[in-house]
């Protein structure tokens, strides 16, 4: 009989483990196979593949700033167009994180509220909101979600037109709530007059100098950032005596592209 449990532990190859030997060596191959196929999958992490139009057109430098994109109105779907031409300048600011509950039949389930402000101190800024599980899911989220609302900002003076823009053109508001703001051009060296949420959102935008006055439920910091947001965005909503000449229209970048667009692309 032990002659016979001999040649089977042999013709197993065990080694006389019972058969554990060759377990461990199937396990090993398996994880150097997969090694091997993530470090192949690794050189093309980083490559952006457009999947809509103005994607294409901007990779391609049919585009060449982000201001054809703003004159035309062409939404934005894609986060990687605002990397291409502000990545090097972008600064992101997480501006609150709070946690939201749902009632449900096993109790709460709580979740995280992310707001984040991104900007390039020269006159581009974006607000992103997103709600996630995991605070780091959420931040991730609004950071791509504030690169989809980037917005272009008006500058101006107050009094002499001399030297770089400086303050809000005009006086201009937002609302969002119950929360108002307005914002008031400001002499230059006066500085920014304003909560220090209001200040990194006006500093983000490229203002030095602005006054503002904010009415109602100012403590809720998601709508008082989002009427600040709202405020500066609407800085192009009104035309002044400047921008009263006419300008020729050229064609929209879809139709001028016409012949590229109609091609199929390779990936």
């Amino acid at each position: 009989m032990s002659g016979e449990g001999e040649g089977r532990g042999e013709g197993r190859g065990d080694g006389g483990r019972g058969g554990f030997g060759r377990g461990g060596g199937r396990g090993r191959g398996r994880g150097g196979r997969g090694g091997r196929g993530g470090g192949r999958g690794r050189s093309d992490e980083n490559v952006w593949v457009p999947v809509t139009k103005l994607g294409r057109l901007v990779k391609e430098g049919k585009i060449q700033s982000i201001e054809e994109i703003f004159l035309y109105s062409l939404p934005v779907k894609e986060a990687e167009i605002i990397d291409f031409f502000l990545k090097d300048k972008l600064q992101d600011e997480v501006m609150k994180i709070m946690p939201v509950q749902k009632q449900s039949s096993a109790g709460q389930r709580t979740r995280f509220k992310a707001f984040v402000a991104i900007g390039d101190n020269a006159g581009h800024i974006g607000l992103g909101v997103k709600c996630a599980a995991e605070v780091a899911t959420a931040i991730r989220g609004a950071i791509t979600g504030a690169k989809l609302n980037v917005v272009p900002v008006r500058r101006g003076y107050w009094g002499r037109t001399s030297g770089m823009p400086h303050t809000v053109p005009c006086k201009v508001t937002g609302k969002c709530g119950s929360v108002s703001v307005r914002l008031i051009p400001a002499p230059r060296g006066t500085g920014l007059v304003s909560s220090p949420a209001g200040k990194k959102l006006m500093h983000m935008a490229g203002i030095d100098d602005c006054y503002s006055s904010s009415t109602g439920h100012t403590r809720t910091m998601g709508n008082f950032i989002r009427a600040l947001f709202y405020a500066l965005r609407s800085t192009y909503g009104y035309l002044s005596p400047e921008l009263w000449k006419d300008n020729a229209l050229t064609p929209n970048p879809y139709q001028e592209h016409t012949d590229f667009l109609s091609k199929k692309q390779i990936a």
